[in-house]
């Protein structure tokens, strides 16, 4: 039988994050191999199962899931880390001979020595292998240098923000590859950067500005003779390398072809590009619109109001350790005659903050406890004081659950020990490690119906709508001190030169 090699190291990122990303960040989320591996993600909205649903169209191959390996986005990557990876799989690619490889990469990410992780890994298959057909696929988001498509035969990107086409997007890389295996002309790939940094708050794909480039793309695969395939990347800005900003990349029959479906969706992208600017509120100005948006309620049906801070958003890069919002809340919730007073205990929940010693003396104390705790500012002070208080500890848990959105669909998450603690009426999370508040299995764990609160306050950005936004009566997005913050000039510079 054919072997299909698949190898993966999925990360973004963030080069003001305080968090280094080590084993430990891998481990948490995904640092498996061996074909039982790929077998067990087959009913999940990942990359790994668009690779089974084209094996399941193609039984003639058989896939080898190397090292996979995929951690939260946070800082740089330590670079032993990474040579690691690179180490174990160009040795397996060595001893398998394999008849295609297949790349599951994000392309923005970058370790405390490397700006250019992902060019880096094409590269080095490639010059191991110059013969055998080589396949990627990356993140809307990705950092694309125009040297990696040189090194492929193929490549494709996320078409949705949020990213819930995944596995979609796997299976269209590994089924143009399978053909590219089996005689089919491999075409010519080249990616245009735009020359801009663009930020992502407005980049959702359902809507403008990034819809009509999307349809753009869309159409001109339908009607061109010639292109295959065009992806559009707006980039990650807090990789904050000399490749970061958005970028086109187009496969054609023709270079000439690809080069021209790039400079279209260009030209439009560049004269929209200030669309892309957001204009966001401050935390106290948020939840006053939230506040006044629960009053004009009817009594008989409400529905939850969500503020988010994407500035601390953990799929951004951050740390879940910004004190802004959860200030801000207390300080409307003291506010005699808001809205917000008005919740009831219990209704306003705030997701969350990360500190594995404070769930620690949680456990130890038990629920119903009443602990001195400081929250926030643990890992960086740039972003504002702790918040000295006193919590009750609610409730314990273990921290795994399963995706139930569509974002990552069916993918265990672990949170490791979590701990649900009041403060003056607000729920409060906490995890003893980094993970997306993006799911409703975040909330159902801790024993909270997101659907049944008033007021959801969250470390989030876009991804959270995928599974919130029909639950939400509005989404409010605010501006904080963090290091995804919408104001990059205020970042001190961390990541690799």
């Amino acid at each position: 039988m054919p072997i299909l090699a698949v190898a993966r190291l999925w990360f973004e990122g963030n080069a003001f994050s305080p968090l280094p990303t080590g084993l430990a960040q891998f481990a948490a989320r995904e640092w498996t191999r061996g074909r039982a591996a790929l077998a067990a993600a087959r009913d999940t909205a990942t990359e790994l199962a668009g690779v089974q649903d084209v094996l399941a169209q193609q039984p003639q191959w058989r896939a080898e899931l190397l090292r996979s390996a995929a951690a939260n986005p946070g800082g740089p990557i330590e670079h032993a880390v990474f040579e690691a990876w690179c180490d174990e799989v160009m040795a397996d690619l060595a001893a398998l001979q394999a008849d295609a490889v297949y790349l599951s990469l994000h392309g923005a990410a970058i370790t405390d020595q490397c700006a250019t992780a992902d060019l880096e890994i094409v590269k080095r298959v490639r010059l191991l292998l110059p013969e055998t057909p080589l396949a990627a696929s990356f993140d809307l988001h990705g950092n694309l240098p125009p040297a990696i498509v040189a090194h492929l035969d193929f490549a494709t990107g996320y078409r949705t923000y949020p990213h819930v086409d995944m596995r979609e997007t796997a299976a269209r890389a590994v089924a143009r590859l399978l053909r590219i295996a089996a005689g089919a002309p491999a075409g010519h790939g080249f990616v245009l950067p735009l020359g801009l940094r663009l930020p992502s708050f407005n980049m959702r794909s359902e809507v403008a500005p990034m819809a009509p480039l999307l349809a753009q793309a869309r159409a001109l695969e339908q009607t061109s003779a010639a292109a295959l395939d065009i992806t559009l990347f707006g980039g990650f800005p807090y990789a904050d390398t000399p490749d970061t900003g958005a970028s086109v990349m187009a496969w054609a029959a023709g270079e000439d072809e690809a080069r021209a479906a790039c400079e279209s969706i260009a030209m439009r992208w560049r004269a929209c590009a200030h669309e892309f600017e957001p204009q966001l509120v401050d935390a106290a100005a948020g939840l006053r619109q939230a506040g006044a948006l629960l009053a004009a309620q009817a009594a008989d049906r409400p529905r939850p109001i969500a503020v988010t801070d994407p500035a601390d958003n953990p799929l951004s890069g951050g740390a879940a350790d910004t004190p802004g919002l959860l200030r801000a809340l207390l300080a409307a919730r003291a506010e005699t005659g808001s809205p917000i007073a008005a919740c009831a205990p219990g209704a306003i929940v705030f997701a969350y903050f990360f500190d594995p010693d404070l769930v620690a003396r949680a456990r130890e104390a038990g629920p119903g406890a009443t602990l001195a705790v400081r929250l926030g500012a643990r890992l960086d002070k740039r972003f504002g004081a702790a918040i000295e208080t006193r919590a009750q500890v609610l409730l314990l848990t273990e921290g795994r659950f399963r995706n139930s959105g569509p974002m990552e669909h069916g993918s265990t998450v672990t949170l490791g020990a979590t701990a649900l603690f009041d403060i003056g009426g607000v729920r409060v999370i906490v995890t003893s490690s980094v993970g997306a508040a993006n799911d409703p299995g975040f909330f159902t764990l801790h024993g909270i119906d997101p659907a049944h609160v008033r007021l959801l306050c969250v470390k989030a950005k876009n991804h959270f709508r995928a599974a919130f936004l029909p639950l939400m009566d509005a989404i409010i997005d605010v501006d904080c001190a963090g290091p995804a913050a919408a104001d990059l000039a205020a970042l001190e510079r961390r990541g690799p030169q």
